[in-house]
């Protein structure tokens, strides 16, 4: 990765690996279970140290105390340290949090998954999206292949039987 990364190209570079990611049958948390692997391994595979709800810089609301957690950070040798939270909701609360995580020189990455629309966080929050489909309570990815081409359907006149060849 480029040292100068705004966090564009990296969030590019996940959103093509959750791009391949694909599930079936999975319910809201092992969905998003699912999705935290994935972020992982990618960051994982480049090679970075990965942490699982690392603290975070911005606080826990009141009388809460202490601070938030990420979903998962990533520090790099080549760059700023990355911040990623993963939602299907939209929340002001994930928002805010990036905005700080940014503030404080992190690339703030928010996954969002689900139906959509996923409406875009003020930069500098880079969105990356996965989306997904629920059917019977269940999530699953949506396919991005359009259906097969079926036959052309025969029209009455062109309905022959074929012959039944003796065993």
């Amino acid at each position: 990765m480029d040292t100068a990364d705004d966090g564009t190209g990296t969030a590019q570079s996940l959103a093509a690996r959750l791009d391949q990611l694909t599930f079936a049958d999975l319910t809201e948390s092992q969905a998003t279970a699912r999705i935290l692997d994935t972020v992982a391994d990618w960051a994982g595979a480049q090679g970075w140290r990965v942490y699982r709800r690392a603290p975070s810089v911005f606080p826990l609301p009141a009388p809460l105390r202490g601070n938030s957690v990420l979903d998962v950070a990533c520090a790099r040798p080549d760059g700023p340290p990355i911040a990623i939270e993963i939602d299907r909701s939209d929340r002001q609360r994930t928002v805010d949090k990036l905005l700080a995580e940014a503030a404080a020189g992190r690339v703030a990455i928010w996954v969002r998954w689900g139906a959509g629309p996923f409406s875009p966080p003020p930069l500098p929050v880079h969105l990356v999206t996965r989306e997904t489909a629920r059917r019977a309570g269940k999530w699953h990815t949506v396919a991005d292949r359009p259906a097969p081409a079926h036959s052309e359907r025969l029209l009455s006149g062109n309905i022959a039987e074929l012959p039944l060849e003796d065993a």
